[in-house]
């Protein structure tokens, strides 16, 4: 009995560090990239990233934001058609509270938000996410939450960085994410 309760007790511990830290796979027209959120230090991002690929939100959205050697950026809403001119100014009209406790290093996740002198409190786009292509301390410095990482997939984000790209750093062909679920 003593050995069942042990078992049922690991299995249980192991299933608590699954859902604690999810992950994410985003279907590109690039490829695939697959995410682990991070739970400890970002929960309510994490939760939230995780509601809205529930909800289906980010299918049909693109990466509007292409900087190679820094970042790219997606998930917004107005990504969806085809005026480029508001593309990075979309949400889904909520914030999230900052949780500025992980640094930027390569293949970071991280929350999009305004800028200080807009945004004091640093509160984080509810939807916007960038994927860091190098350490960026500056971004540290700059309080942004990171809340997880990319484990498979930075090949593909490498490819995304590298498309043409317009004057305001959107690609010229977009690149829609075309499936996104928790694993």
């Amino acid at each position: 009995m003593k050995k069942m309760i042990l078992i049922l007790a690991v299995l249980l511990f192991v299933l608590m560090a699954c859902y604690n830290n999810p992950t994410v796979v985003i279907v590109t027209s690039k490829g695939e990239i697959e995410i682990e959120l991070d739970a400890e230090y970002a929960p309510e991002h994490t939760k939230n990233f995780v509601k809205l690929i529930e909800e289906r939100f980010y299918i049909g959205t693109a990466f509007h934001r292409v900087e190679p050697g820094f970042l790219i950026q997606g998930g917004d809403p107005l990504s969806k058609d085809s005026d480029r001119s508001n593309d990075g100014t979309g949400g889904p009209n909520y914030k999230i509270d900052a949780e500025i406790k992980l640094l930027h290093k390569y293949a970071s996740v991280g929350a999009a938000r305004l800028s200080d002198n807009m945004n004091p409190e640093r509160k984080s786009n509810g939807s916007q996410f960038y994927i860091c292509l190098k350490d960026l301390p500056g971004l540290d410095r700059g309080g942004y939450t990171v809340f997880g990482k990319v484990i498979s997939g930075m090949d593909v984000v490498g490819r995304i960085s590298q498309v043409k790209r317009d004057q305001r750093n959107n690609p010229l062909n977009p690149i829609i994410i075309e499936q996104a679920y928790v694993k």
